[in-house]
Formats: structure tokens, C-alpha cells, sequence
């Protein structure tokens, strides 16, 4: 599994497509985004222009496991986006349910042989936010990120399209 992360438009999402390009009937896209206003469904719009159109896609807002679960054996698997999907569960699910989810899809993402590219943003790097719901969720996605990135055989953080190598924590304990 590759773990990709970074700040908004920073390119992440083109870069899982680059990932399995040349793998046309053989992918699965689960796209987690919800066409709830005007502007996400320009969004969606580019983003489903931006990939083959013979790849299968599994528009799953929330049940992330059930999605890895209907993807066939020999399909690679791009997820876009974590973040989505993490907003998208909290209106239903305390904190404990969403680390359950996301450590029940990890796990499951990062077990399949075909290959999975995850894209996820990094929420954490700027000022502490005044809101409540906007902390709650800036601290979710960043353990959630966290499970993930553990979970991946590489992780790359994106900026202006450029892929930065992260370190496994391991090594820089040891």
C-alpha cells in the first residue's frame, strides 16, 4: 500500500492515477466525495475526467470496508480521499468508531496483493482551529493518517505535485 498525503490541490489524487495508468480494465477507484453542492460537483467532475473511464468505480461515501470487500482479487485499488471519508462519519460515529473503521479498512487495504494508493490530506499543519468541530476533525484525520501511513509499505508527502519520501518512524528510533 502507498500512503499518499499532503495539502489541497497539492497533485496527490493525479498521482494515484499515474500509479496504475497503464492497468486499464484492472482498477478499482473508491471515491469517497459527496456531490452534496455545486462546487464538489465540479470536483468530482475533474476528478472523473482525470482517470480511464475502463476503470471500475465504487462511489462509497462511508462503508470503506464493504467497498475494499466488493473490489476483485486481481484489481489494484486507488481510495480518494480519506478526508472525505472521515468528515463523512462523523455525523454518524464517535471518535473510538471512526479509529475502529479506519483500522478495520487499513488493515484491509494494506493486505490486498494487487496494490492499493491511498490519498488522504494532511490537516495538522496549520493554526489550532477556534472551532470545536473543526478541532474534532483535525484530530481525527490525523490519527486516522497516522494508522494509515503505519500501515503502508511507503508513504510520500505531496507538494505542487512533487512526492517527498516519508520515513518510517522506525528507523529514526533506532
Amino acid at each position: 500500500m502507498i500512503f499518499l498525503t499532503g495539502g489541497a490541490r497539492s497533485g496527490k489524487s493525479t498521482l494515484a492515477v499515474e500509479a496504475f495508468r497503464g492497468r486499464e480494465g484492472q482498477v478499482a477507484y473508491i471515491a469517497t466525495g459527496v456531490p452534496a453542492d455545486e462546487e464538489m460537483k465540479e470536483r468530482i467532475r475533474a476528478h472523473q475526467r482525470r482517470r480511464p473511464r475502463a476503470w471500475e468505480l465504487i462511489e462509497e461515501p462511508a462503508d470503506l470496508v464493504g467497498a475494499l470487500a466488493r473490489v476483485g482479487d486481481g484489481q489494484a485499488v486507488i481510495i480518494d480521499c480519506l478526508t472525505l471519508w472521515v468528515s463523512n462519519l462523523m455525523a454518524r460515529h464517535d471518535d473510538e468508531e471512526i479509529h475502529a473503521l479506519s483500522d478495520a479498512a487499513s488493515l484491509l487495504a494494506a493486505s490486498r496483493g494487487a496494490g492499493t494508493v491511498v490519498v488522504s490530506n494532511e490537516v495538522g499543519s496549520g493554526l489550532v482551529p477556534m472551532d470545536p468541530v473543526a478541532r474534532r476533525f483535525r484530530d481525527l484525520q490525523g490519527v486516522v493518517n497516522q494508522m494509515w501511513a503505519r500501515r503502508s509499505k511507503t508513504s510520500f508527502l505531496v507538494v505542487a505535485g512533487a512526492a517527498v519520501p516519508l520515513s518510517d518512524p522506525g528507523s529514526i528510533l533506532d
